[in-house]
């Protein structure tokens, strides 16, 4: 064969094989519809207690929204819950996979990890109740009232469908803080604000609307832990769900807001005043004005040490107006993320793909919340079921574990897609309590004493293991 027929031949195989690759790219790709609903999962309202419909926000949802692109569906959901149990996950990611007829690995359900939620959403991890190996179980034949709630929001985001298009923005916070800190009075590690420490301020928000760009919905994450209302004995959706329902209500409750959990492991809101003065008024202890240290009121309600006394209704009124407020400032910035994201696309691919890892667990042999070095011995293998749902060029990677801040910062540093989120507390509860990027494993916080990992596997292992899945997409 002459080099000119060799050249024009291997042109014609390279045309060939360009076209054939646009070709299959473009056939999984197709017109974006969309639909969202959200479904109240409040529990009963104790009647000793004060309506817990006092304000909107307490009241605890799940949020639903379903995808369509004509060749497969996904489904972005999040629950007004602690956690999310094994079993819970299994059960309702299967029938949610057989209502949408999709795969398992389009769906994400997480959390939005409320310590006031009164409805725990079954916690146990793989290494608990959920068991071993929960993502191949069978659904339950009694699926609980928590999974039948799940199913309907999804059927009701599924019914409202309609054609749309989606952006992504991304705005900042600094409402959350690094909670590993160094007790000026001790000189031991303690949970208060360290400012000088890792603290990723994005609000990421993935935005859904009509062609005519009317809002149909907004997935929105950020890493904080909801724990204004721990210990206080009401019912609330904490900041989550005020921030949820203060732009759904800017939007004339015609759209629907899901919050999701970034990598909140020691990130806790930077103003607690409100929420520990109302851990003082129950505890008995003196409330002064100034900001009180947290521990000293917490651990005698948290450990049993005294009978709770009746909340302050000022300072119960002082701490629920906080909540609105921080979802309020929140919501703010999450509005105006939504205004200002002004690129959209309407014909996207959808994608999705999980994956364990499994790294050397330990048991602690000593006690302690904080402060002093822990002692181990071997434990079991810790498994973390990792995931990744790529819709248009925003990739949503899930790990069902409170997972520390760096790992989330390194693992999007590393990702071959720009438009890279963590969301944790989803699909799922891993056996391995918090996960601590290998530095902080110095920390003698109450986070890392807890872990059930060896220190020097987890971080790497959930990083690479992201960008992997990522990269399988982006190849």
């Amino acid at each position: 064969m002459s080099r000119l027929k060799r050249n024009a031949w291997g042109r014609c195989l390279a045309l060939f094989l360009v076209t054939t690759w646009v070709a299959a790219g473009a056939a999984d790709r197709g017109s974006l519809r969309v639909g969202a609903a959200r479904v109240d999962i409040t529990p009963a309202a104790d009647s000793a207690q004060p309506p817990s419909a006092k304000y909107a926000h307490e009241r605890l949802y799940v949020r639903a929204i379903v995808l369509d692109n004509s060749v497969t569906r996904a489904a972005l959901i999040g629950a007004d819950l602690g956690g999310l149990g094994e079993q819970v996950w299994a059960d309702a990611s299967k029938r949610i996979a057989e209502e949408l007829k999709c795969p398992v690995e389009n769906i994400i359900i997480s959390a939005t990890h409320t310590h006031s939620g009164g409805m725990p959403g079954g916690r146990g991890g793989r290494g608990g109740p959920g068991g071993p190996g929960a993502q191949g179980r069978p659904p339950s034949q009694n699926p609980s009232p928590l999974v039948n709630s799940i199913l309907d929001a999804v059927r009701q985001a599924k019914a409202k469908l309609q054609t749309a298009r989606m952006g992504f923005g991304a705005g900042f916070s600094y409402l959350n803080v690094n909670r590993d800190a160094v007790s000026p009075e001790t000189h031991l590690w303690t949970q208060a604000p360290n400012l000088d420490a890792p603290s990723d301020k994005t609000v990421a928000v993935v935005k859904f609307e009509t062609p005519t760009g009317d809002l149909i919905a907004a997935y929105v994450n950020y890493a904080m832990h909801p724990i204004n209302g721990y210990l206080v004995g009401f019912t609330s959706a904490d900041f989550p769900g005020a921030m949820c329902r203060y732009v759904e209500q800017a939007y004339d409750d015609k759209a629907v807001v899901a919050f999701s959990q970034g990598a909140s492991g020691d990130q806790n809101p930077l103003y607690m005043r409100p929420s520990t003065n109302a851990l003082a008024s129950i505890s008995g202890a003196k409330i002064t004005g100034n900001v009180l240290v947290r521990e000293s009121v917490e651990a005698p309600l948290r450990e049993g040490a005294v009978a709770p006394k009746p909340l302050d209704p000022s300072v119960r009124d002082n701490l629920e107006r906080w909540m609105e407020s921080e979802g309020q400032l929140l919501g703010e910035e999450v509005i105006r993320v939504i205004t200002e994201t002004t690129r959209t696309v309407g014909d996207v691919r959808i994608w999705g793909s999980q994956n364990m890892v499994t790294c050397a667990g330990r048991r602690r042999t000593n006690t302690g919340r904080e402060g002093m070095a822990g002692t181990y011995v071997d434990g079991d293998p810790v498994d973390i079921r990792l995931g990744a749902l790529v819709v248009g060029d925003v990739a949503l990677t899930t790990v069902d574990a409170e997972v520390y801040n760096l790992i989330s910062q390194r693992m999007k540093k590393q990702s071959p897609m720009a438009n890279t989120v963590m969301v944790t507390l989803a699909n799922g509860a891993a056996n391995s309590g918090y996960i601590p990027d290998d530095a902080s494993f110095s920390h003698y916080s109450f986070q890392v004493l807890s872990s059930r990992l060896k220190p020097g596997c987890a971080e790497a292992a959930i990083a690479n293991g992201l960008t992997d899945l990522v990269s399988q997409y982006a190849k």
